[in-house]
């Protein structure tokens, strides 16, 4: 009989969320310096530049790799022969360690999880309460395997249920494509097979908590049928040459991984969900001896590369755009912006949108001024900003034609492709959309001087602010003439693949 006290699994939740806030994954790390390492791409080459470079910086500096520090996903096998000393049920201590985490004064983490996700979507403010899966099992000890998910890889999770002779691995590559760059590639697919509905979502994303090991399976060979789907997976989502950030590429994925689970006769239940580059989880036991401790990646694991710009780069002072200056950006061109920027995510275009619908002023002046969209987290100490990447555009399509056409503003920065709408939008206005590289939070706020709080304070990450930045670095996505990367970039990419692939190159 082993005796676990309440405070040991509190306190070991929340370590273990601290812990995996600002350290990747081993395994992650060693797979994007592989990554990195072969990427011939220029594009993609910066871009895993930027994270890898990003990720270093937070493993020193005890920040979090990404403003997006996730819902917080908890598999927990408690054995039969564990006895608890405390006052609270399991749910609660968990969120109690959650609470703490987040909250923690040294490395305040971004709150993100909404009570109420269909009406008034009020922040918790401390990302309670977790996702909890329990299992009871033989044994004496806890074990617990804890993530925090990302908005963005969560959004393009993809399930289907296929006639049993429907083929998985084709239902996959038609989807893969449709999830976009949201998600931060590359990163891991996880994909979960049989059971039911949402067993099947269940099984996926629980597979992405496996260690990465696609060399090794590829250097030994498959076993059996699902681990012979991992590699053809991998072969072939590689294939469609998305790359980095979706900017056109030779590594999409890392790594596949499978689950499955028996299921009905009639049915092929099949769910797949991304883990993005800013992929965070660990793993740890509670045996009754005391909290987990967390050995921390050796700083060797990163290679030695500093980001730089290439010899190509453009520098922009933002205040001083002109609808001429604009048009001469062209898609697929590396910029480093200086000046004054603003933010705001979905709710405060909300609120514009709604204001000019209302014929109401605009609290700013969005004249020739380009948008930023970021939810950064919090500072501490003397930081002018918390870790601030973009979030994924296309959540402003809908409000883009609106935006430029009603308050004169020349372009907006956000993560990964346009849809359509948003694309016609920016063509018709001859406007610019740019992009800053996700899984990169910290070297981005390393660029931001100043920040001034100038409208809906209420909406806290989500509100308008004015940041000062000196040589922050972007990519034009989609330019003037409705020319975009993220299009351009695979479409290049896959048919270089593809050549090599019949040249035997690859």
């Amino acid at each position: 009989m082993t005796l676990i006290k309440q405070e040991d699994l509190i306190s070991s939740v929340a370590d273990a969320l601290q812990f995996i806030s600002y350290y990747h994954p081993v395994d992650f790390i060693r797979a994007m310096r592989g990554a990195w390492e072969r990427e011939e791409a220029p594009a993609a080459k910066a871009a895993l530049t930027q994270v890898l470079v990003n990720s270093r910086m937070c493993a020193i500096g005890k920040r979090p790799i990404c403003q997006d520090t996730g819902i917080v996903n908890v598999f927990i096998s408690v054995g039969m022969n564990v006895q608890w000393e405390a006052e609270l049920g399991l749910e609660d201590m968990i969120n109690a360690g959650v609470r703490r985490a987040y909250t923690h004064p040294e490395n305040v983490l971004r709150g993100s999880v909404l009570t109420d996700p269909d009406g008034a979507r009020s922040n918790t403010n401390d990302n309670t309460p977790a996702v909890i899966h329990t299992k009871i099992v033989p044994g004496d000890k806890v074990e617990i395997e804890i993530a925090a998910k990302g908005g963005g890889s969560e959004a393009k999770a993809k399930f289907a249920m296929l006639n049993p002779s429907d083929d998985v691995v084709e239902w996959v590559l038609n989807v893969v494509p449709t999830m976009g760059a949201g998600w931060c590639p590359p990163g891991l697919l996880g994909v979960g097979i049989g059971g039911t509905p949402e067993k099947a979502m269940l099984l996926a994303k629980e597979s992405l908590m496996e260690p990465i090991d696609m060399h090794e399976l590829q250097a030994r060979g498959a076993n059996d049928h699902y681990e012979a789907m991992r590699l053809e997976l991998f072969e072939k989502v590689n294939a469609l040459g998305i790359g980095a950030q979706g900017l056109g590429g030779l590594t999409t994925v890392l790594d596949v991984k499978v689950k499955q689970y028996p299921t009905h006769a009639a049915n092929k239940p099949v769910a797949v969900i991304p883990n993005c580059s800013a992929t965070r989880h660990v793993h740890f036991c509670l045996d009754g001896s005391g909290p987990a401790e967390f050995s921390p990646p050796d700083l060797a694991e990163w290679p030695e590369i500093e980001f730089e710009m290439g010899d190509e780069v453009k520098r922009v002072n933002v205040d001083e755009l002109t609808p001429q200056s604009i048009r001469a950006l062209k898609s697929g061109d590396t910029l480093l912006l200086s000046g004054k920027i603003l933010t705001g995510r979905d709710a405060a275009h909300k609120k514009i949108v709604d204001l000019i619908e209302r014929g109401e002023p605009l609290p700013v002046d969005f004249t020739n001024r380009l948008i930023y969209y970021v939810g950064p987290v919090d500072p501490v100490g003397d930081e002018v900003v918390g870790p601030a990447g973009p979030t994924t555009a296309t959540r402003m399509d809908k409000f883009t034609r609106t935006m430029l056409e009603q308050t004169g503003l020349a372009g907006m920065i956000g993560k990964a492709e346009r849809g359509q709408v948003a694309i016609e939008a920016i063509r018709d206005n001859k406007a610019v959309s740019m992009i800053a590289v996700g899984g990169a939070a910290y070297l981005v706020a390393k660029a931001i001087t100043k920040s001034t709080l100038l409208a809906f304070p209420e909406l806290g990450m989500e509100a308008i602010y004015e940041f000062e930045v000196k040589d922050m670095p972007v990519t034009v996505a989609v330019d003037a003439a409705g020319e975009s990367v993220h299009i351009q970039g695979p479409k290049i990419w896959s048919q270089e693949i593809a050549q090599r692939i019949a040249a035997k190159q690859i």
